[in-house]
């Protein structure tokens, strides 16, 4: 049913979505009162602002339902961190490496999971900070703290049974943690709500779990994702 629906919707909304920039294109060439023009593009700029926004909430939602059971193959967690570090581009992440490991996970739903949280803390950090926008260079020391240069930091380590993976942040961190895995809260104006949802579902079908808080002794997040080396699978 979500499917059926989420398709009828998505096939309205475009057209709407794209007439409605139309007329607007449309509505700055034409020669008419100025108050009419301004009243008449506020208007269509709402309905393809919202048209947009519905899109995306159905799209969300559809994720949310429809996500399908991990396919276990072996993992290289370096190879897999480097490679979402590297697909953000705004700021710059700093990894700091950890035990190499092969373990058994589902690796594109767990580079789903990273990318979401990768860009939540990249986002905070630019929340706060416009000159984060500045790529720097990484300071490989030891230990968690972030100085100026190291805005995102990811490392991780191993137990004998958990492989834990940490992502860092600097940015203003959480005013109301309880809300964090809320469906669809967001504090961000063009935001889901959805990404860390998601990532605490994919965490949850490997047997594992997503804690998230603010830093201790600094400013900023933590979220600590544990996976078991041997997933226990969860559906």
């Amino acid at each position: 049913m979500i499917r059926v629906l989420g398709h009828e919707l998505s096939n309205s909304l475009a057209p709407i979505k794209s007439i409605a920039g139309s007329l607007n294109s449309r509505v700055s060439a034409t020669a008419m009162d100025a108050d009419v023009r301004n009243d008449l593009q506020h208007g269509l700029e709402i309905i393809e602002a919202r048209s947009a926004s519905l899109h995306r909430f159905l799209e969300a939602y559809r994720r949310l339902a429809q996500m399908p059971a991990p396919v276990l193959r072996d993992v290289e967690l370096a190879k897999l961190v480097a490679r979402v570090a590297g697909l953000e581009t705004r700021i710059k992440v700093c990894v700091q490496p950890g035990p190499e490991l092969v373990f058994t996970a589902d690796p594109d739903q767990l580079e789903q999971m990273l990318i979401n949280l990768v860009r939540n803390a990249a986002d905070a950090v630019l929340e706060l900070s416009p000159a984060a926008l500045q790529t720097k260079q990484c300071k490989q020391e030891s230990g968690s703290d972030l100085d100026i240069d190291r805005k995102v930091g990811v490392r991780w380590d191993i137990s004998e049974a958990d492989v834990n993976l940490l992502i860092e942040d600097n940015g203003p961190g959480l005013l109301n943690p309880a809300n964090v895995f809320t469906p669809f809260y967001t504090t961000k104006p063009s935001g889901s709500g959805v990404g860390l949802v998601l990532s605490r579902q994919i965490a949850e079908a490997h047997g594992g779990r997503i804690e998230i808080s603010n830093r201790i002794g600094g400013r900023g997040c933590l979220v600590r994702v544990v996976l078991p080396r041997t997933p226990h699978q969860q559906r």
